[in-house]
């Protein structure tokens, strides 16, 4: 055994995971997944020689009722990689049918935009927060981060000090889905970014490779850690339930930076289609195909667009 997997699989689960990352795969999430899968076949199976997948694989993927279909079939996709990997040993061994998960085709979930008065509110309810001076000042400083440059949640918190160039104005992102990238940033960022970096050197070590973003104790925030203090400001502002998954999420503010933008290029003027391949680099994406997923039709961005087609097409129009 080791120790990452417990359950009678464990050995195949670790070659796997090992063969994946030799591919050139991060594979972390995934690997979340099948820790999860072999706690259930521990607690469900024991150390039992024989084991009967077919039936733990599906009271796994039916653990909770609540499950969004889109969810199970991510799911089972990773459970159907690890089982073909095992018919390489063994021809006959099980592998479960894509027809278990019939209905993942898309997640028919809309991500929340907030608005600029809001987003002040979070800036504000950052200044609230019930901690140290330092640690308002994080918090701040991380939903100034991605509001206005659009990272991904996990990215952020990930920033050491040697991917932040406040002399040229950069963040260096560090293999994030499997690429790294520089994304500039402007110069009213960069202010906060030096008085904060001032506060951080207090407390924290200064190496390169240090976090940027730390708790008040001179440690990295963790995602989950940082993600859970965001969403109990959301709860406090009114913007989430007190309870569930439901209402805006942290990672809604990387869905509310590209419709911000796309506002603002509409109110520019700007050729919003000449745009897009610029929206989508600066986001991270091959191409604006992955970006489409962040663009979502607000009642303001309708009605810049429904204007600038009312504008264009009396100026066109023939006496």
């Amino acid at each position: 055994m080791n120790e990452h997997f417990r359950s009678p699989l464990a050995g195949e689960l670790e070659d796997f995971v090992t063969h994946m990352r030799a591919l050139g795969y991060s594979y972390c999430r995934a690997a979340a997944t099948l820790k999860s899968f072999d706690r259930y076949v521990l607690a469900h199976a024991g150390h039992q020689r024989s084991l009967p997948l077919a039936d733990l694989l599906r009271g796994w993927l039916c653990r909770r009722e609540d499950r969004k279909p889109v969810t199970v079939a991510m799911d089972l996709g990773t459970l159907r990689q690890f089982f073909r990997y095992r018919c390489r040993f063994d021809p006959d061994s099980f592998i479960p049918r894509r027809e278990w998960a019939p209905q993942a085709a898309k997640s028919d979930f809309l991500p929340y935009i907030f608005t600029i008065e809001q987003v002040r509110a979070l800036l504000d309810e950052a200044a609230r927060l019930r901690c140290s001076r330092r640690a308002r000042t994080a918090m701040r400083v991380l939903i100034l981060i991605l509001y206005c440059t659009g990272l991904r949640f996990g990215e952020a918190i990930r920033l050491e000090i040697q991917d932040v160039d406040l002399r040229r104005h950069l963040f260096r992102i560090r293999e994030s889905k499997g690429r790294t990238r520089w994304v500039p940033f402007r110069a009213d960022l960069a202010r906060e970014l030096r008085e904060y970096r001032k506060q951080r050197d207090q407390i924290a070590p200064i190496a390169p490779c240090a976090a940027f973003l730390v708790r008040p104790d001179g440690k990295a925030f963790s995602v989950k850690g940082a993600s859970g203090i965001v969403r109990g400001m959301l709860r406090r502002l009114g913007l989430k339930p007190d309870r569930g998954r439901t209402g805006p999420r942290p990672y809604d503010l990387r869905h509310t930076y590209a419709v911000h933008r796309l506002i603002s290029w509409h109110r520019a003027g700007v050729d919003v289609h000449a745009k897009f391949p610029w929206l989508s680099a600066y986001l991270g994406h091959d191409n604006i195909l992955g970006t489409e997923v962040y663009l979502h039709a607000t009642t303001e961005l309708l009605q810049l667009a429904g204007r600038r087609f009312y504008s264009r097409l009396h100026r066109t129009k023939t006496p």
